[in-house]
């Protein structure tokens, strides 16, 4: 019997929630279990900050100057990290916008593709998301929203959906 392999999941978390926001974090877990975390330095011509965003995520400007890496250096990363892969989000119609556009201001060629997580469940799957994600933290007693507790939950809700 084949055993059938996990995907690997992206999060972002932005400086807000519109076109003027920017990537603050990434977060991946890949199919084979490792997981990479960055907070982004933010290009100086990022300026928009959105206070509710920073609510949600609880990452600060004055956190991503201290311990942000910088962009150049997170894509170079990423490319590494990910190789010619294919990666999913939850929240791809916002996430893969935030990718392109640190990629684009870091003039740096994305290697991986980003697609939708949709693409991937099945209707079983799809009916039960929201019931077996609640679960999944409430189980891994994630305490933040932030990118890689995210992308953990992520898989694990997919892994708990898998035959379904």
């Amino acid at each position: 019997m084949q055993q059938k392999t996990l995907p690997t999941i992206i999060d972002v978390e932005a400086s807000g929630f519109g076109a003027q926001s920017y990537p603050i974090e990434i977060g991946i877990v890949r199919y084979d279990g490792a997981k990479w975390c960055k907070l982004i330095r933010p290009f100086d011509s990022w300026m928009h900050w959105d206070k509710n965003a920073q609510a949600l995520h609880g990452i600060t400007r004055a956190m991503l100057h201290a311990r942000g890496a910088e962009p150049v250096s997170v894509c170079n990363e990423l490319n590494a990290f990910l190789g010619n892969t294919m990666v999913y989000s939850d929240g791809w119609v916002v996430d893969n916008p935030w990718l392109i556009k640190l990629f684009a201001a870091a003039q740096v060629e994305m290697t991986f593709t980003c697609r939708a997580l949709e693409y991937i469940l099945s209707e079983g799957q799809m009916n039960v998301w929201h019931e077996v994600k609640a679960q999944q933290l409430a189980q891994l007693d994630v305490k933040r929203h932030r990118a890689s507790a995210d992308a953990l939950v992520i898989q694990q809700t997919y892994a708990q959906t898998m035959g379904l």
